[in-house]
């Protein structure tokens, strides 16, 4: 465990609709030299790039990793490559990038994850990410990935109960911790009632599922910078990878028990907490991704704080909040954070390592030593689980 690759510095976009951000050059421009300087080193020191982004129409420009050299001449001949493994992305480009340090091919990477989303209608953004799901079965469903995980949680409610205001304690609960973030794309309290309440603010999109269980459509970047254990003893701060694993699953949900099983999720999670050897008790908070608040409370159960359709039990009973056992998303998450596809993974990991190095200002849990961080792609296809620990 002690030579595991390490994160030495990070630099995060605020999260929304980024008007002085046009496309996705702009935003790598505004943030890798941030992240460069973060982590104490400069241009030169880099011996591979990453990019996380998805794409897929959002914006015309493709081939995003010679965009990098593009906005930071001083990249310009740095080997880049670009990675794509939908809503996971930006996990996929650092885990690319950790595996580039830790087998020696180079001493220092940096990972960008970037997304511009705003530029076309929402409706047009909702059927490009469908994508990201298996469309000979499931690209009907509307509007985009909202209308899959309705039909996840309306088989969800079938079998266990309808939960709806439990996942209104989720929402509720993450749009409050994101008042304390102020990267965060929305910053308003809703509280539970609201939240519980199907109105015209808050009208029912698809399922059972109403807007405020849903993430936002947003842009920003991510960048951290990640080298080798050694490298990371020089450095001004360093957050170590205890462990961390990958699992993925039946991409059409018809081929899984039930459209909610989330079994790669929790191999995913088995892997690192074993890999790691530790428990959930061991752990201070979580990063998970709540695209939608089902996904939330099916990740609960997953992770394991709760046994199968007992995923309610646990915001019921306040283990996630801010104050609870094991908070989890004190960013606001994805929910309130905000979602620009290939940044979430490399933004979530962010969240979890200014924790551990006590820079998360109002957001901070004291004392927080342990963090678990949980990404992924499509409907629980792809599965990241990180274990991250302070080392510096």
């Amino acid at each position: 465990m002690t030579h595991q690759p390490c994160v030495i510095g990070w630099a995060h976009s605020k999260f929304g609709k980024l008007d002085d951000c046009p496309d996705t050059e702009s935003l790598i421009k505004a943030t890798v030299p941030a992240a460069l300087e973060d982590a104490g080193i400069t241009a030169a020191d880099i011996d591979g790039i990453f990019v996380g982004t998805f794409n897929g129409g959002f914006v015309p420009q493709a081939f995003e990793a010679g965009l990098v050299g593009m906005a930071v001449p001083e990249l310009a001949h740095v080997p880049a490559s670009k990675l794509e493994n939908a809503c996971a992305t930006g996990s996929a480009a650092l885990y690319s990038a950790l595996d580039f340090v830790q087998s020696g091919r180079g001493r220092i990477a940096l990972v960008v994850g970037v997304e511009k989303m705003t530029t076309i209608p929402p409706a047009d953004a909702a059927a490009l990410m469908l994508m990201g799901s298996y469309t000979p079965e499931e690209g009907h469903f509307t509007p985009g990935f909202a209308g899959v995980f309705g039909h996840i949680a309306q088989s969800y409610f079938q079998a266990y109960g309808d939960q709806s205001d439990a996942l209104a304690m989720i929402s509720a609960k993450n749009h409050h911790n994101a008042m304390k973030n102020p990267v965060a794309h929305m910053h308003k309290d809703f509280g539970f009632d609201f939240c519980n309440t199907v109105s015209d603010k808050n009208p029912l999109v698809a399922g059972p599922l109403r807007r405020s269980d849903c993430s936002l459509i947003s842009d920003g970047a991510a960048v951290m910078v990640v080298c080798d254990a050694e490298t990371a003893e020089t450095m001004g701060k360093a957050v170590r990878f205890r462990a961390r694993s990958h699992a993925n699953d039946f991409m059409a949900l018809s081929r899984r028990p039930a459209p909610y099983s989330f079994d790669g999720a929790a191999r995913a999670w088995k892997g690192a907490l074993e890999d790691a050897a530790i428990t959930l008790d061991d752990l201070d908070l979580v990063e998970t991704h709540d695209c939608f608040t089902i996904a939330e409370m099916l990740e609960y159960e997953a992770m394991g704080l709760a046994e199968p359709g007992q995923g309610h039990r646990v915001i019921r009973d306040g283990i996630t909040q801010a104050d609870g056992k094991l908070p989890v998303n004190l960013s606001g998450g994805l929910k309130a954070r905000g979602h620009p596809l290939g940044a979430t993974g490399v933004s979530m990991h962010i969240m979890a390592a200014m924790q551990l190095t006590e820079t998360a200002g109002e957001m901070q849990k004291d004392g927080a030593t342990l963090a678990g961080v949980f990404n992924m792609g499509g409907a629980a296809v792809a599965n990241y689980t990180s274990i991250l620990e302070r080392v510096k």
